[in-house]
């Protein structure tokens, strides 16, 4: 570890976090709820959780970007003479196209009111040390992303933070860059080459977590809340290969996939009631394909989701959504870290286009209460024609904007497919159009 301090200080300090959006002509909507944390020298922490957990609303409120609505974020101690401070590195970049790199990395310390010598050699040893000098004087559009992230983690590192905080700085990136980064990224952390005392990183990849933190906290969703402390005690350089490491990825897998107790099995791990239900966006040739893989072999049925992400190439939070989504539709259960497809699923994968689309609008209108409840409507008046705004307005009182919005995208998409009802998207206007 970069420091040898016994007991650790702690750097951070959360307590009972909530954080609310409001909504107009609606309830405000909880994000997180009663989230402590502490985070101590020396150490990595990842936030691990899928998307909607709030975790990046937790790291901005850590940042100072916005204030939580309830509780408190502290800093108990300072680092040699001055407190300890907080630096960023976002998923996006973030970079001011039209200065160079050297002048992109300055941007915090010109914001300090450093002097132009100063700031000049600051910004040349933090461009070395992430492994891009020679490119001072490029521009973004020249550089690759995996170059503009290290831009970014320069600009982070320049202003000598404390702590470091990264809000899910991979997940831009291609797979082979990203491995790079977080390798280069972990050597001079453990060489101790970079001023930070400790580091705290949004992270929805699992085996990401597991490679590079001490801890992982795992988030629940809707509202986020730690629901697991996990201690990772593999030694650096980690293996993804290693027995003890598969082991710990299976683990994560089972805790995210476990049920809590009381879950009634109609609302699968959705939360909310009838049409509150927010809905991600998945396509139904993503829920065919992922029917038809885990179908054949080598999974004939049923598979362990650490190995099928693995294998397919999905982030947990990719795969979660989709494994989600059949179980709500009746086609998969979701419990232990596995996924087991039911005979109406063995079925779907084995059957004609037709037969699909008959099995899929039935499963669609008897466990998706928003599908069935544009059906109903439609149904019952006599030019079956409804305005979606009736039924966005509807989810709007339950759930925020962003997340009406997707939900009714994806019923259209999945009552299309279904030919359950049709969709004009000019007049946006729900009709009776094809079905049979």
């Amino acid at each position: 570890m970069p420091l040898d301090l016994e007991p650790a200080r702690t750097l951070v300090d959360v307590r009972k976090v909530r954080h609310l959006y409001g909504k107009s002509g609606g309830k405000d909507l909880l994000v997180l709820d009663d989230v402590n944390l502490s985070l101590k020298e020396g150490e990595i922490v990842g936030l691990l959780g899928r998307s909607g957990s709030g975790k990046s609303t937790l790291l901005r409120s850590i940042a100072g970007l916005i204030k939580p609505s309830e509780g408190m974020i502290g800093f108990p101690h300072r680092i040699g003479e001055k407190p300890a401070s907080v630096s960023m590195v976002f998923q996006t970049f973030a970079l001011f196209p039209w200065l160079t790199v050297l002048e992109n990395v300055e941007v915090g310390l010109e914001a300090q009111k450093v002097d132009k010598e100063t700031r000049r050699k600051k910004a040349l040893a933090a461009i070395d040390l992430i492994g891009l000098d020679g490119f001072e004087n490029a521009y973004p559009k020249e550089l690759s992303g995996g170059m503009r992230q290290r831009v970014g983690l320069a600009r982070a590192l320049v202003v000598d933070p404390s702590i470091l905080l990264m809000d899910e700085p991979f997940s831009a990136l291609d797979v082979l860059t990203a491995e790079t980064l977080r390798t280069d990224l972990l050597d001079i952390w453990y060489e101790g080459r970079m001023p930070i005392q400790s580091i705290l990183m949004v992270t929805h990849n699992i085996e990401e977590a597991v490679l590079m933190c001490d801890r992982i906290l795992v988030f629940s969703s809707n509202p986020g809340r730690i629901v697991a402390e996990i201690r990772v005690d593999l030694p650096q350089p980690r293996n993804r290969q290693a027995p003890a490491f598969r082991t710990l990825v299976d683990d994560i897998y089972r805790r995210m996939t476990q049920k809590k107790v009381g879950d009634q099995p109609r609302e699968g791990l959705f939360p909310g009631m009838g049409i509150g239900m927010a809905l991600p966006r998945v396509s139904t040739n993503t829920l065919a394909g992922l029917m038809e893989a885990v179908a054949a072999e080598p999974y004939n049925g049923k598979a362990d989701l650490a190995r099928l992400a693995h294998e397919t190439q999905y982030e947990a939070d990719l795969l979660f959504p989709i494994a989600e989504v059949l179980q709500l539709f009746r086609f998969a259960e979701l419990e232990g870290g596995s996924l087991t497809l039911t005979p109406d699923a063995r079925r779907f994968a084995d059957a004609a286009v037709d037969d699909r689309k008959r099995l899929f609008a039935r499963h669609l209108l008897n466990y998706v209460p928003l599908a069935a409840h544009v059906r109903r409507v439609l149904d019952e008046r006599a030019s079956h024609l409804a305005p979606a705004r009736r039924f966005r307005d509807e989810l709007e009182d339950l759930m925020s904007e962003e997340f009406a919005e997707l939900t009714l995208k994806s019923v259209i998409q999945w009552g299309r497919y279904a030919e359950v009802f049709a969709y004009d998207e000019a007049a946006d206007q729900f009709s009776l159009e094809n079905p049979e």
